[in-house]
């Protein structure tokens, strides 16, 4: 029997340095940035993070360096109560981290360096099978190796385990059948969604069409937010719902997707319906982009869910 709420989170774990700027610098121009932060971040952790505050049972399989960076990470996950069994300090390898500029927008743009998060491997996901086995989902992102979770996916659809699959950021080769083939829900945002099926989403036309190429390559729940306008929602080829965002002003996007994985994930293991569960990844998703940081942003649970 799957255990109440286990939720596990497979990805990436950075430390983001955040800069923010009056506009992006051009091709060989210096610019004066203004405020400069330092957070906790990563597309895997920010999304472990949204799991466990809004208070899923989560547990985070992931690879940090063993440097300063990757210490404090470890000590800031377990301080937010999900289970770090699974997340190793590695010997000799730097911990991952991005370059963050933040516009006025509140746009942003990020420039990875993997580090440790490069090195997870199959063996770390044989090592966490019990766990996975006992979840009712698997979340994962693609700033880790695509044949580690591959594999990961495999291991989830041979316990039976829903596999959940963010694909961002994504690669400049097309996501392996091997992988594909065990994903039960993908949530790409519509620049991932162009990147998948050569189609932009422009309006609900072209969505429509997009998603039915995403079904086409056996996914059968396809989720593409669109920023402030929410998310398509479809289960099926030739169904399509626009579930609304929350209008709020955003000063800072960075986490914002992430957080709303978290968050649907959270909703869905709690026995909401998929169109109900994007409600609460959109409520979430628009209180992160209030505020700076990546899983600073991150709401907790009394913020999100109705009590």
């Amino acid at each position: 029997m799957k255990t109440k709420n286990r939720i596990v989170v497979i990805g990436s774990s950075n430390t983001d340095m955040v800069v923010r700027v009056d506009h992006f610098p051009q091709p060989g121009e210096t610019i004066i940035g203004d405020q400069f932060m330092t957070a906790a971040g990563g597309k895997g952790a920010n999304q472990a993070v949204a799991v466990a505050r809004l208070g899923g049972n989560v547990t985070f399989v992931c690879r940090l360096g063993d440097d300063v960076f990757g210490r404090q990470s470890l000590s800031q996950l377990q301080a937010e109560g999900m289970n770090t069994q699974h997340v190793k300090l590695t010997p000799g390898a730097s911990s991952g981290v991005a370059l963050i500029p933040v516009d006025k927008k509140g746009e942003n743009t990020i420039i990875v360096a993997s580090g440790a998060n490069a090195l997870l491997s199959v063996e770390d996901i044989r090592e966490a099978e019990n766990e996975i086995a006992d979840a009712s989902f698997v979340l994962m992102q693609l700033e880790t190796p695509i044949e580690t979770l591959t594999f990961a996916a495999e291991l989830a659809h041979k316990h039976h385990v829903k596999v959940i699959l963010n694909p961002a950021p994504f690669p400049k080769e097309a996501l392996p059948a091997a992988l594909i083939s065990n994903v039960d829900m993908i949530i790409p945002n519509e620049t991932e969604a162009e990147y998948m099926t050569g189609q932009k989403v422009t309006d609900e036309i072209s969505a429509l069409s997009v998603v039915n190429k995403i079904h086409e390559l056996g996914v059968k729940d396809v989720i593409i937010t669109v920023g402030k306008d929410g998310a398509y929602v479809s289960t099926a080829p030739g169904d399509l719902h626009l579930v609304s965002s929350f209008p709020v002003k955003a000063v800072d996007t960075v986490a914002a997707g992430d957080t709303f994985c978290g968050a649907l994930c959270v909703a869905l293991s709690k026995g909401y319906c998929l169109l109900d569960a994007v409600k609460i990844g959109n409520k979430a998703a628009s209180i992160a982009v209030t505020r700076i940081g990546a899983q600073p942003s991150v709401p907790s649970a009394c913020e999100v869910f109705d009590n």
